[in-house]
């Protein structure tokens, strides 16, 4: 699985829109899925700030591990 896939994963599972992560983000919508969907590379910054969203690791975020709670 690939780390946007393994994000979308966790938005999917906490029942957040591309919208709501978006927005906690500070970005639109637009912007959002083209990270999500692997088009643009998630900026550092956001995938720290997701790993809390999701109160998981920016290792298991980026697929570096499947343990959720590492």
């Amino acid at each position: 699985m690939s780390y946007f896939q393994r994000i979308k994963y966790c938005r999917d599972e906490v029942g957040l829109t591309q919208a709501n992560v978006g927005s906690i983000l500070g970005i639109n919508q637009r912007t959002y899925n083209i990270y999500e969907t692997g088009q643009k590379p998630i900026p550092l910054r956001y995938i720290s700030e997701l790993a809390t969203v999701y109160k998981t690791s920016i290792d298991y975020l980026v697929g570096r591990t499947d343990d959720k709670n590492t």
